[in-house]
């Protein structure tokens, strides 16, 4: 499945990147360094690995049921600011890891018994850091090691080995790719397509900003 999504990006003209680890580490560090403008994902950890712009529900606004309820949200796009929500709570992007490292991540599932985001918050209010809230909150000895998850967030293993450069659609073998080996309708392929090359030209006829200026 991945060699495939390369192959459809590379058609495509767009550049793709192969995190060494995971891919939302990869994707916040992109963001961090002005390689890209947000995150994209549904995933809150890209706040905690630091993307500057986290970007929800991009492709799936409308109504959704709510897991486990007879109950239906409507959904939107949405854009979380990282350093407003910090500025917010109050807090740094190291404590915002602690209190997740608290309630339990991917990495420590099960947390710390009976702590919940209300309590991690206050713990990490009150006593600032991660060693110290721990020592409040608990004397039995914990089952994983809380400074090697929050580690994993604030030195995630990324790769600075990329080039990002964009090229023009390969109609010929996006085609073939979709319809060939896929069995996708030439005809949706074929319009969707013609999408993509107009607003591609829309694109680059519009002049940037710093032309506009002498």
């Amino acid at each position: 499945m991945t060699r495939e999504a390369k192959t459809l990006l590379e058609a495509l003209g767009v550049p793709w990147i192969q995190a060494p680890s995971e891919g939302e580490a990869q994707a916040a560090y992109l963001a961090m360094k002005g390689d890209s403008w947000a995150s994209v994902s549904q995933d809150f950890d890209s706040l905690l690995f630091g993307t500057p712009r986290l970007v929800r529900n991009l492709t799936i606004s409308g109504e959704r049921k709510l897991p486990g309820r007879d109950e239906r949200v409507e959904v939107n796009p949405e854009i979380i600011d990282l350093a407003e929500t910090l500025g917010q709570l109050g807090i740094t992007r190291e404590q915002l890891v602690a209190i997740r490292v608290l309630i339990g991540t991917d990495f420590n599932p099960e947390g710390l018994r009976g702590v919940g985001p209300k309590k991690a918050y206050s713990a990490i209010k009150e006593h600032k850091n991660l060693e110290a809230a721990l020592k409040t909150l608990t004397k039995d000895e914990v089952s994983f090691e809380p400074e090697t998850v929050a580690d994993i967030f604030l030195k995630p293993n990324v790769t600075d080995s990329y080039r990002i450069q964009w090229h023009a659609v390969n109609r010929e073998s996006t085609v073939e790719f979709l319809c060939g080996e896929h069995s996708f309708s030439p005809d949706r392929v074929n319009k969707a397509l013609d999408r993509v090359e107009q607003a591609s030209k829309m694109t680059a006829g519009q002049k940037g900003l710093e032309s506009w200026f002498g």
